[in-house]
């Protein structure tokens, strides 16, 4: 596997994997790897000739008072499980190859990036949309992998690509993989590792309380008061705050008040002592 943190080197590197008529399979990450970020390398494998890896700590996407600076950073262990898995190229760059001296633009997508996370966490999408547009032209996949845990990050990136008429990957060849989940039911997450033995018990209580929400949804009860109770339940299991529990068209991201059958998603972000994680499931599908 090839570790290359350099732009110029890292085109030279691509066009030689494309030699041929190979294609090229692209999964970002911000590193600090599981076994989510493991199957999706294994998926594109299975759909690519090649497959690149990025790991960059994105600082556009972190708020203020967030995690930045101790988000888990662990790139030789992470390089070592991508070459076990066979990927052929490691991008890793710097901040300053990535946002050189006077860098300037941001991609911003209205709409989808506007509620959920993108409420609670503004400015988030922004740096999502800009960093992931410039992967994929530093990189020019044929496809990229992304796990569908961040529903609503899936969804800015494929309306970005649809907006910006991208051709590599286009929107369609962006691909969501279903979350993988601890034993527990707690979807994988890099932030897990900031959770007690106690708090990741207490976890688990949110994907229990997702299930059970859209279990009384889709047998016909009211979505305000499914969600009421979803909140209840998820806050009497150990969790400090709710920043939204949402039911959303699977689509659009519009609110769905009422449930009519459509393929939603049940989206949630809690707070867990210090750690916020989110999650989400599919309602009708």
């Amino acid at each position: 596997m090839q570790t290359i943190n350099q732009l110029v080197s890292l085109r030279e590197a691509v066009d030689a994997l494309k030699n041929g008529g190979k294609s090229v399979a692209l999964v970002p990450t911000m590193g600090a790897l599981h076994e989510g970020h493991l199957t999706l390398v294994r998926e594109a494998a299975r759909r690519a000739d090649h497959v690149i890896v990025s790991i960059f700590v994105n600082p556009r996407q972190f708020g203020p008072n967030e995690d930045l600076d101790a988000y888990p950073r662990r790139l030789a262990a992470d390089a070592a499980l991508l070459e076990a898995e066979g990927v052929a190229l490691l991008w890793a760059p710097t901040v300053d190859q990535m946002y050189p001296q006077g860098y300037a633009t941001n991609v911003s997508v209205s709409g989808v990036s506007e509620v959920a996370c993108g409420a609670a966490r503004p400015g988030h999408f922004d740096g999502v949309a800009t960093v992931v547009c410039k992967l994929f032209n530093q990189v020019r996949p044929d496809i990229a992998l992304f796990g569908e845990k961040d529903w609503q990050q899936l969804a800015v990136i494929r309306r970005m690509a649809r907006d910006l008429d991208l051709t590599l990957p286009h929107a369609d060849a962006i691909i969501g993989v279903e979350t993988v989940r601890e034993p527990s039911g707690l979807a994988m997450s890099s932030r897990n590792q900031y959770l007690t033995a106690a708090q990741r018990e207490q976890a688990a209580g949110l994907s229990a309380g997702m299930r059970r929400a859209i279990a009384a949804i889709e047998g016909g009860a009211d979505v305000a008061e499914s969600l009421a109770t979803l909140k209840a339940n998820v806050l009497a299991t150990g969790f400090d705050s709710i920043d939204y529990a949402d039911l959303r068209d699977a689509a659009t991201l519009e609110e769905v008040t009422v449930w009519n059958g459509r393929k939603a998603r049940l989206l949630v972000a809690a707070r867990i002592g210090g750690t916020r994680l989110i999650d989400n499931m599919g309602v009708g599908q």
